[in-house]
């Protein structure tokens, strides 16, 4: 058993927190925020992640977990000091602002009394290692300290948070003292892991590395659903035939409306950022990150093209169908559904709008007199003349659509259907009435063949035949 401190109690402090204390350890996690620090004191999480509750709940009632936003309680004995803060993108730029951690740096030394291990899990800029190490041993009261930095970054997915933590890819640690990164590695034995120990900016690089390749492949696919459109073939076949290749895999290959969430959109524009500043062209992030802007569009021209033209979407009914940037979370951080009500809202259409869990977010965007939400996707549709599937929840996946077409206006082509995650089978969806599209389905081309004019009958060429 260690005593382990975790500043920030956001998804990856939370979660990081429970999750050793599950293991067995002692675990203060700390937060300067008075209220939400209330909350989970009464049982309350501030975020939405499936499995969470019932381990801050149970390490909890066991005294393993506690929650202050005392540095000076948290820290003492602490053996282990994670911080876990937000380093979110510069206002106006695309650098990480530091000054979370800068500030936790600061406080955790004002505040040690013990040597400690102090392990950066935020995603940090490469360097960062550095920055905390100086921070600390300048604000360490007592100098005599043995305080060492290791990097330890996050590779947690959110809505799979806790099953990431427990069934890790990968351990990274990276320290300019190879001792205190093995003594952090052994705080992840009990999960059976692959362990990376490397210096602290290959440790840094690895995270950075990691989602902007997985950003690179979702962003590529999207890039072929395009030019499958226009060509015809139907971009879920293409990925699953690519999938086989064992040096290519199957995963992060669905095509839909790109990424979204506080980590890709954040860690490619953070590494081009810092590619920039070492003198480099990140030629290849910069695409990813406008091909993965441009794909929200897609939802938006299909729809006003059934519905008759770029200014058709005055005075229409839309509904929209998930909120969150991806299923198992309430989070809407750089969710594609901003972008899309956005673009709905400025072209005169009235928003309806329904999400499993994120409702609550998003009228903290979009108050009731701008989105109306309802209870269920069905309500949603009711009286829409069309429908952008946004959001890949597994219960979107099992709509009734005879009953949605059915609430549905539309007009005498029928309603409009725009699978933003590729759920359906086109030819079904068609078939119940509705003017469907997918992402990268071929339908551009496929109706172009269909609707051209049969060639006239040629003479025959051989000598004797008519």
């Amino acid at each position: 058993m260690k005593n382990i401190c975790v500043v920030g109690t956001g998804y990856v402090g939370l979660v990081t927190g429970a999750c050793f204390a599950n293991l067995g350890n002692r675990v203060a996690c700390l937060d300067i925020d008075d209220a939400k620090i209330k909350r989970l004191r009464a049982g309350e999480l501030p975020i939405y992640e499936p499995g969470l509750d019932t381990l801050v709940e149970r390490n909890t009632r066991a005294g393993r977990l506690r929650f202050t936003t005392d540095y000076a309680e948290a820290v003492a004995g602490a053996d282990f000091i994670f911080i876990a803060v937000n380093t979110p993108t510069i206002a106006g730029g695309a650098g990480a602002d530091m000054s979370y951690v800068e500030a936790a740096a600061r406080s955790i030394a004002t505040h040690l009394r013990n040597d400690a291990v102090i392990i950066n899990k935020s995603t940090m800029p490469v360097g960062s290692g550095d920055l905390v190490s100086t921070i600390v041993h300048e604000h360490l009261t007592i100098p005599t300290l043995n305080v060492a930095v290791v990097s330890n970054p996050e590779f947690l997915s959110e809505g799979f948070a806790v099953r990431d933590f427990q069934h890790p890819d990968r351990v990274v640690l990276g320290s300019v003292d190879r001792a205190a990164a093995q003594r952090v590695a052994e705080l992840y034995l009990p999960l059976r892991a692959p362990i990376v120990i490397t210096d602290l900016y290959t440790a840094e690089m690895i995270k950075y590395a990691s989602n902007a390749f997985l950003a690179t492949k979702i962003s590529f696919i999207n890039e072929i659903a395009r030019i499958c459109d226009l060509l015809g073939a139907d971009v879920k076949e293409v990925a699953a035939g690519m999938g086989y290749d064992q040096r290519i895999g199957n995963k992060m290959l669905n095509a839909g409306l790109g990424y979204g969430g506080s980590c890709f959109p954040k860690d490619v524009k953070a590494l081009a950022h810092m590619a920039d500043e070492a003198g480099l062209h990140p030629q290849l992030l910069d695409a990813v990150m406008k091909i993965n802007q441009d794909q929200r569009r897609v939802a938006i021209e299909k729809l006003a093209m059934e519905l008759g033209g770029p200014d058709s979407l005055r005075d229409k009914t839309i509904a929209v169908l998930g909120l969150a940037f991806k299923d198992n979370t309430d989070d809407m951080r750089e969710a594609p559904a901003i972008d899309i009500i956005n673009w709905l809202i400025e072209a005169g259409a009235e928003v309806r709008a329904y999400d499993p869990v994120a409702v609550e977010t998003a009228q903290k965007l979009y108050p009731d007199w701008q989105v109306t939400y309802c209870e269920n996707e069905y309500d949603t549709a009711r009286g829409c003349d069309g429908v952008i599937l946004v959001t890949e929840w597994k219960q979107f996946h099992d709509l009734d659509l005879e009953r949605l077409h059915d609430v549905m206006r539309g007009d005498e082509k029928g309603p409009v259907f725009i699978d933003g995650r590729n759920f359906f089978d086109p030819a079904q969806v068609e078939q119940m009435g509705f003017r469907y599209h997918g992402i990268g389905r071929g339908k551009a081309r496929r109706k172009s063949v269909q609707h051209r004019t049969a060639p006239a009958e040629q003479p025959s060429t051989v000598p004797g035949e008519r």
